[in-house]
């Protein structure tokens, strides 16, 4: 066994922990490791991979405010782009020398003093403070259906899509029709020669307007850096002033987000009242995930596209059978998106007096400012409970709370510092009591929620993330030697 002696691990080599490690360089401290599973950065951009895989934030806003880019191909970007991006920032920032590959973290334990970190391969490291990166978003949830393991095709979920796996003349079955559905489906639709969607509920959709960017906007930014940061602001600005009061129920901009759907399918489906009725949700807009796309409903509404509303019964060795009906596929792909909870459900955390942090969140996960809990001294969360958004691009929110871990570990001093129990319960008394008036409660289940409890999202707007995080109540911690 061997036991290394670190300052900070972070585990995770995504956006969070790419630009927490840059922002500890920025304060002078280098002394940290980042211990990633796999064999090379970028989380959820190196793992998703499938056709059409982009961001639903716009480029402009969708990049670490120390670094900006001004390059972009598209108004949104592609994942190949973005991943190019983290991996410029980490050579840029010199943090690949900071980075272990193939280090995959089985167990924590607090001692008292330091976290031991068991890592796969046997090896123990140990660490004065301990930083979770691993995001919300890495844990493909593949349903169980009767006959799964019948199918001679290819069968694969979109964030282990086959490296090199080409669609062209095949007959695909897509489970699913959120997030990555949504983007998958054109592509395939383009190059298939059958797609057919297992359609469960339907999602509200708002216009994306991509489009790339023109030359002279290219080069205008790069002579003119203003303009970038403008166009940042902006993006920021209608999340913050038209999506974030569209889901809180406010008339006019949750109307913008009815009519643009209600006007694509029009578009698509002008003869076909019924399919528009059936792609319609019957809930209000944002208590699930607002989806944005320019090309669905008219992919929906192709010749070689099939769209099947009916529950699927089994999976059989041709393909599937839904509403009594066996449709033969040669490919099958689960866009059936993550498991969001419990977080950090792969890795054993102890705590003081031993206990679990499976225990400790057994109601529910929870975290003061979505980055401390209590009981589990020097551990900091990024993207934690009741921080995801749905209106705002997140690295916005991390990089709050990367200053608000540089204020912790400031003020600790090299010691320890956690989250006083009451400050923390009465916090999340009152996150649970505003979620609970929110939108996402009007749903019975949703990946924002574990059981009743909505542990994902955030019930404010980024300003409000941005002040509380700025000016943190430094009397709710207990620091020690």
């Amino acid at each position: 066994m061997t036991v290394v002696r670190e300052d900070i691990l972070i585990i995770g080599s995504g956006f969070a922990g790419l630009g927490l490690a840059a922002r500890l360089k920025f304060a002078g401290r280098n002394d940290f490791t980042i211990l990633e599973k796999s064999d090379a950065l970028g989380g959820t951009w190196r793992d998703n991979r499938y056709p059409g895989a982009g961001c639903d934030v716009a480029s402009a806003l969708y990049s670490y405010s120390f670094a900006p880019k001004a390059d972009w191909d598209h108004k949104w970007a592609k994942q190949a782009q973005i991943l190019d991006y983290m991996e410029t920032v980490a050579r840029d920032y010199d943090l690949e020398r900071h980075i272990r590959y193939g280090a995959q973290v089985n167990r924590a334990e607090w001692n008292g003093q330091v976290w031991q970190v068991t890592l796969a391969d046997g090896s123990v490291l140990s660490a004065r403070y301990l930083v979770s990166a691993i995001g919300q978003l890495h844990h493909p949830k593949t349903p169980h259906i009767q006959g799964q393991a019948t199918f001679s095709g290819q069968a694969f979920h979109t964030a282990k899509w086959p490296s090199g796996y080409d669609l062209t003349g095949r007959d695909v079955g897509i489970v699913g029709n959120a997030a990555s559905a949504l983007q998958l489906i054109p592509e395939a639709a383009k190059v298939a020669r059958t797609v057919t969607v297992y359609h469960r509920s339907p999602n509200w959709v708002a216009v994306k307007g991509d489009r790339p960017y023109w030359a002279f906007e290219h080069a205008l930014k790069s002579r003119f850096p203003a303009l970038g940061r403008l166009e940042r602001g902006l993006v920021w600005a209608k999340g913050e002033y038209v999506v974030w009061p569209a889901i809180q129920g406010k008339a006019l901009q949750s109307g913008l987000v009815r009519l643009m759907h209600r006007r694509a399918l029009r578009k698509a489906f002008p003869d076909d009242p019924d399919m528009r009725a059936r792609l319609t949700p019957n809930y209000p807009v944002g208590a699930r995930r607002i989806l944005l796309s320019d090309e669905l409903f008219k992919a929906l509404a192709q010749d070689n596209v099939d769209v099947v509303f009916e529950d699927i019964e089994r999976i059989s060795d041709r393909g599937v059978v839904a509403g009594g009906q066996e449709r033969p596929h040669d490919t099958l792909i689960y866009a059936t998106g993550f498991h969001t909870n419990p977080f950090l459900k792969e890795i054993e955390v102890i705590g003081e007096e031993a206990r679990s942090l499976a225990d400790h969140w057994q109601d529910g996960a929870e975290a003061y400012l979505g980055v401390a809990t209590a009981d589990f001294p020097n551990l900091f969360i990024l993207y934690g409970p009741n921080t995801n958004t749905g209106h705002t691009s997140i690295i916005f929110k991390l990089e709050q709370q990367f200053a608000l871990v540089l204020k912790l570990l400031d003020a600790a001093h090299g010691g320890s510092v956690s989250v006083d129990p009451v400050a923390e319960a009465q916090y999340n008394q009152e996150i649970q009591r505003r979620l609970r008036a929110s939108v996402w409660d009007q749903v019975d289940a949703s990946w924002y929620k574990d059981g009743d409890k909505i542990t994902n999202n955030w019930p404010g707007s980024s300003r409000e993330f941005a002040r509380r995080l700025k000016r943190p109540n430094l009397d709710h911690f207990r620091f020690g030697a």
